[in-house]
């Protein structure tokens, strides 16, 4: 099947513009066939954004891990300018997609095809943000939380949503049997908003 999650370049174009407000930013993403949440920005997504956004406190480098067209990246970018971010996906054409969506919403970011973080190397951010692929199964998942120990500085945080439907306490006390930590910052509508910090008994 051609999932979000997979290299599906050759689905026939169905290109579209979608408009997303997020504080005083009016943003506009080109989105297609084949990624995710193509016809708006997802309740989720717009949960984590204002959940760190309000809580201010991302670092100076920051990786949006499975980045789709750009929501995540783009949009935090705009809110913190100072920061540098990275933004991977495993699909090229959301690659694609969220490269000109940065520049068509003047954002500058590093955008890499990425099978997790294949493509990074070191412990190199301060803060690792994803809203999971929940259909690529919890091997891939778990692999993008266990993995973000090895990505991130002393005291780096690792920021996910994930609905408690789709196993949200689960993934909760996996992620603190990684890290030593895992706090529940936010919940709506049934997405929880999960924070863990890498400290040096990680």
């Amino acid at each position: 099947m051609d999932h979000y999650f997979t290299d599906n370049r050759h689905l026939e174009n169905n290109r579209k513009e979608i408009s997303f407000r997020f504080w005083c930013f009016n943003l506009r993403f080109i989105t297609n066939t084949g990624v995710f949440s193509k016809n708006e920005v997802d309740y989720g997504t717009r949960v984590l954004l204002d959940t760190i956004a309000e809580r201010k406190e991302l670092g100076d480098a920051a990786l949006d891990l499975g980045c789709g067209y750009g929501p995540v990246g783009i949009t935090l970018k705009s809110c913190f300018p100072d920061t540098d971010f990275t933004m991977v996906d495993v699909n090229p054409r959301a690659v694609e997609l969220a490269k000109e969506n940065a520049a068509r919403n003047h954002v500058a970011a590093e955008i890499l095809v990425s099978d997790v973080y294949q493509a990074i190397s070191g412990n190199t951010f301060t803060d690792i943000i994803t809203n999971p692929p929940i259909r690529a199964g919890k091997a891939v998942i778990y692999k993008m939380f266990d993995e973000a120990l090895d990505h991130l500085r002393d005291k780096g945080v690792l920021w996910v949503v994930i609905r408690k439907q789709q196993g949200a306490e689960s993934a909760c006390a996996h992620i603190a049997s990684v890290f030593g930590n895992c706090e529940v910052i936010n919940k709506q509508k049934g997405y929880f908003i999960l924070k863990a910090i890498k400290t040096l008994t990680s």
